[in-house]
């Protein structure tokens, strides 16, 4: 009989240019244990858990599960689902402990944010409360880098480096053309309640007057008048004016300036772009804009990703397996920086119970008086993490990525 336990791997939430590279992480620290027999992924996060839809990545080869650190998006589905309370909702937990008893499931690991990391939680503690052997270990990963504890969240450091490089090549664009035709450009960014990702585009300028020239951030309070009048102060100064803006950009009241009107599964409200409402106010001004909206390009861009994410994404998912096997369960790898020139940094542990359901927003001392612009400590926690070129290889002259077979696991239980 093998004393081996399976792990469930899944990931949950928004995905990024890298967080495959954590399942990457996962997958190859399990091999080697002699804790782990197969690492079972569920497909669409948790709904592959309830489901009963898993996927046995020790059927995939060597050579597929490396080339996970070179694809974007997630190999094996994500999911935005919340689970219930457990205490009015029992049978989604019910249905999760059948599942991971039928499959001799003894690890799990979920890799996603804020709300994830409620999910990960949620399930320790039922598995406390049930007395069944499960090691909980949540996997950091967002865009946004709004996770509390970790120095920064694997995934973010992309979407850094491909704003900032956005905006620096559409800045050259507009600064070129400024003269006849467009004087400002609005680039939307994500960022629902704050401004990491807009503020890394500050990386962009090298010297002073360079763009962005403007960073709307959604802990800086929008008003209208102000933000009009520097944008004409920055025409006629540099003859064109380069605008970053948080999709979460909101008036002192808190109304987003593109409230949609909807909400997500998580509860979050939906936003509808706000780059054209931006744009509608400077046409009104007589200023010739063009806008663009980044969305999945920022978060896909696997092509560009900094060398330093795609390293930590890896550290994250191989030391969630080591922190398992361990004997740990509800906490969570972080990121501790060491020293910022040069940069270092290590894998610390944090417990899960304080990491759920909370936001870390935009410090106000990396945040400039005028509230358009980032601080020099601003920068220099954002610098290194955007720093080094990710290998990317190619085939046909485009990335060449992974692609699963994806072997079902066969079904022991009744459809939930």
């Amino acid at each position: 009989m093998n004393s081996k336990k399976n792990a469930f791997y899944a990931q949950s939430g928004g995905v990024t240019a890298v967080i495959n590279a954590s399942a990457c992480g996962v997958v190859e620290t399990a091999a080697k244990s002699k804790k782990i027999n197969k690492v079972l992924c569920g497909e669409n996060g948790i709904l592959g858990a309830l489901n009963e839809n898993l996927i046995d990545t020790s059927k995939e080869s060597k050579t597929t599960i490396a080339k996970l650190k070179n694809t974007p998006g997630g190999a094996f589905g994500s999911c935005r689902f919340k689970l219930q309370d457990p205490v009015k909702q029992k049978k989604e937990y019910e249905r999760l402990f059948e599942v991971f008893a039928a499959h001799d499931i003894g690890y799990f690991f979920y890799n996603g944010g804020g709300d994830s990391q409620d999910t990960t939680y949620k399930i320790s503690q039922m598995a406390k409360k049930l007395k069944f052997p499960l090691q909980c270990i949540g996997i950091p990963k967002t865009v946004d880098n709004d996770l509390p504890f970790t120095d920064c969240s694997p995934g973010f450091g992309s979407v850094a480096k491909y704003v900032a490089t956005s905006t620096l090549e559409a800045g050259l664009d507009v600064k070129s053309m400024a003269e006849t035709s467009t004087k400002v450009f609005i680039l939307e960014v994500m960022g629902r309640h704050t401004g990491w990702i807009a503020a890394s585009s500050c990386l962009a300028a090298a010297k002073a007057g360079d763009p962005p020239h403007i960073i709307l951030l959604p802990e800086v309070p929008f008003e209208k008048g102000e933000f009009i009048s520097q944008v004409k102060q920055t025409v006629k100064k540099n003859g064109y004016c380069v605008i970053v803006a948080s999709e979460g950009t909101q008036t002192k009241n808190g109304k987003f300036l593109a409230d949609s009107g909807s909400t997500d599964a998580f509860g979050h409200k939906q936003l509808g772009g706000v780059a054209p409402v931006l744009a509608s106010m400077i046409s009104k001004i007589g200023l010739k804009n063009h806008w663009a909206v980044a969305d999945y390009l920022q978060r896909s861009a696997r092509h560009i990703a900094s060398k330093t994410d795609l390293d930590q994404a890896y550290a994250v998912g191989k030391h969630a397996v080591k922190l398992a096997i361990s004997g740990e369960t509800a906490v969570m790898p972080v990121i501790k920086r060491i020293s910022n020139a040069p940069y270092k940094w290590k894998i610390e542990t944090a417990p899960l119970k304080n990491i759920a359901n909370v936001e870390k927003t935009m410090p106000k001392k990396f945040i400039s008086k005028n509230g358009f612009e980032i601080t020099s400590s601003g920068k220099r926690y954002l610098s290194p993490l955007i720093v080094g070129e990710a290998p990317c290889f190619y085939k046909n002259g485009i990335p060449d990525v992974a692609s699963l077979k994806k072997y079902s696991v066969k079904k022991k239980l009744k459809s939930f």
